[in-house]
């Protein structure tokens, strides 16, 4: 199984600030944005793929970048960081008005994640339980949609949270103005784990990757 990797506190530049966000002041906090994803809406329009796994696998792969959010408490509370991190994602039971949360493997090359996803999509679509696939492993960060509505803030009250270093992503449904295609992403994050400036680079990456949607394929 994979173990997080221990990070050396003797070089860490943020080591104060994560002390202080972990034990003085723990806290998490929330950013909602409208991301400019028209190029990428275009590419998906003329394209066999699905939006929400582009979105999710668009997703990872910034996540992944950056140690900040790919963060872990050892058991005995040290910092440490995965290797890798890999998408959680929720599933809507329309007949139900349930949802179950599933999970697939990060995979740089995006057809091929988007074959297991949309396949795993697919299979637990009207699942009765929330976790299919059994419990998630710990190295998955959440991503949940919410195609029915746009919004200009999302803020999850999480008991216990301040354990909880990986990021959580929520959503909304797209938003057209003046000519350009707009997506509601809220991300919620422990401070311990990244400052504003490391949330604020993670996502522009993600507008900057949804606007060369190359990679989206046919």
């Amino acid at each position: 199984m994979t173990t997080p990797d221990l990070i050396d506190l003797a070089t860490w530049p943020r080591r104060e600030a994560f002390e202080h966000y972990r034990h003085r002041v723990p806290c998490t906090y929330a950013i909602t944005v409208e991301i400019d994803v028209t190029e990428f809406a275009i590419a998906l329009r003329s394209s066999s793929r699905k939006t929400y796994v582009a979105q999710i696998w668009a997703i990872a792969t910034v996540v992944n970048r950056y140690r900040e959010f790919r963060m872990a408490l050892t058991d005995d509370g040290e910092a440490a960081s995965w290797p890798v991190v890999h998408p959680a994602f929720t599933v809507f039971n329309a007949e139900g008005e349930t949802f179950a949360a599933v999970w697939a493997s990060y995979d740089p090359d995006f057809g091929r994640f988007h074959e297991h996803a949309a396949e795993l999509l697919a299979s637990t679509a009207s699942a009765t339980t929330m976790f299919p696939q059994g419990a998630l492993p710990p190295n998955v960060f959440d991503v949940s949609s919410l195609p029915w509505t746009s919004f200009t803030g999302f803020t999850l009250q999480i008991d216990g949270g301040t354990n909880h270093l990986l990021p959580i992503f929520t959503l909304g449904r797209y938003v057209e103005r003046d000519g350009r295609t707009l997506l509601p992403v809220a991300v919620q994050i422990h401070h311990a784990a990244a400052d504003g400036f490391h949330t604020a680079r993670l996502l522009g990456d993600l507008e900057a990757l949804m606007a060369d949607a190359s990679w989206v394929g046919a």
